[in-house]
């Protein structure tokens, strides 16, 4: 009997892998309050070169749900960051921020139950 893993298998735990990474570099991002704002861009990075790689898998939909959640929340800080000018901004800084963590709990929690992601926003 041939016990070698098959390649789709060692794809597979490969994409879960950096799966993990891309949402433990994006956590770390905003953990440290943008300090490591580099980790969050690695992270994104990451999610678009093995998007087309992970196509068909479960790990897809969870790389498309980190891109979503940095361009979403990237645009929402730049809209609270200019209305900080009228003092309401932080309002909308602290919401975005809540927003993007409840996304990144919800989004690895579902990649640790081995579950899909659903597309929306």
């Amino acid at each position: 009997m041939d016990h070698s893993p098959k390649p789709e298998l060692e794809q597979g735990v490969s994409l879960r892998i950096l799966t993990h990474v891309s949402y433990g570099l994006f956590a770390l991002g905003v953990v440290t309050a943008g300090l490591l704002t580099i980790a969050t861009i690695a992270a994104i990075v990451l999610a678009y070169i093995k998007r087309s790689e992970a196509s068909g898998t479960i790990y897809a939909s969870h790389l498309d749900w980190l891109i979503k959640t940095f361009w979403w929340g990237l645009l929402w800080y730049c809209v609270s960051g200019i209305l900080t000018l009228l003092f309401i901004g932080w309002i909308g800084i602290f919401i975005t921020t809540i927003w993007i963590i409840y996304r990144l709990i919800r989004g690895w929690l579902a990649l640790l139950e081995g579950k899909t992601l659903g597309y929306s926003y």
